[in-house]
């Protein structure tokens, strides 16, 4: 007798039979070795931060697959180490929102009435605040510290989640599974963390995989005011951007500074909207009737 796939594996199936979400996981995988890698390699090549004025401006060539900047640094170990500051903090901080919204969505959905109507509204005034102009004063005011950027950006994007998960909670919070805990003695957060969490999984790797470009984005914007990364010791994909712009003219393009930066940066933002997009077709439940 063969036993019957669970939820996880059929879904699992269903994304591999997705050749665009397969192909951007696959990338986004090499991304990460290769930019994690890179900071495991200590040659003069692949130091970021390494000066030589003497091979400014180079094109693409075996020295340098990416060529160099103003400086002489090396656009690929560059791009390499952007990678690494802007992955990880699109990963940390839609992490922080995620866990900021879960929470709070779920203890909305789960107590009703009165609470859930004073919770879901104290949502609707934080969502109506500019917030990008929010988190550009706190990081124009205060320290520009990768701690203020994680919670600064995580703190802007767990709106959405919530509200989510509090109507996912709502739906599930009088199903019969739910009812039979309640009167097996289980109290709110033994059902929350054994039969609600489980049910709530689908929704939050979504809107995990959903929630990283943005913040890569507006990382990167930031990065681009010169409000994000600190160099030296830091860079992103967003100040490589500004920094290339500022050295393209029209007389010498010297287009690898920006081309280089701004494509991987886009593949990476469209390889996780994919995945994004798979992800919830392959874990949406209505896909287990198709």
């Amino acid at each position: 007798m063969t036993a019957t796939p669970g939820p996880w594996t059929r879904a699992f199936a269903r994304l591999r039979r997705d050749r665009a979400a397969t192909a951007s996981a696959v990338f986004l995988a090499l991304l990460v070795c290769v930019c994690a890698g890179a900071g495991w390699v200590e040659t003069p090549r692949a130091d970021f931060k390494a000066i030589h004025l003497a091979g400014k401006l180079r094109p693409p060539s075996e020295a340098h697959w990416m060529g160099t900047d103003s400086l002489g640094r090396d656009v690929m170990a560059r791009v390499l180490a952007g990678g690494r500051l802007s992955l990880g903090i699109g990963v940390v901080s839609a992490c922080v929102a995620l866990s900021l919204g879960v929470l709070y969505g779920a203890h909305a959905g789960w107590h009703g009435g009165r609470t859930d109507a004073a919770m879901m509204r104290f949502v609707d005034l934080v969502d109506s605040m500019p917030y990008m102009f929010l988190v550009i004063f706190l990081v124009s005011v205060f320290d520009r510290s990768l701690l203020l950027l994680f919670l600064a950006l995580g703190a802007t994007q767990w709106l959405n989640p919530a509200r989510i998960v509090r109507a996912q909670v709502l739906s599930l919070r009088n199903a019969d599974f739910v009812q039979a805990a309640r009167s097996l003695g289980a109290r709110g957060p033994a059902i929350f963390a054994r039969h609600l969490l489980p049910n709530l999984a689908g929704v939050v790797v979504v809107y995990l995989t959903l929630t990283i470009p943005r913040v890569i984005l507006f990382e990167s914007f930031l990065s681009f005011l010169g409000l994000g990364a600190r160099p030296p010791d830091e860079v992103s994909w967003g100040m490589l951007m500004a920094d290339g712009i500022r050295q393209v003219n029209p007389v010498d393009p010297r287009w690898w500074v920006i081309v280089f930066p701004g494509g991987v940066l886009a593949a990476t933002l469209l390889a996780l909207n994919f995945l994004g997009d798979g992800l919830r077709d392959a874990l949406d439940p209505r896909a287990e009737r198709l």
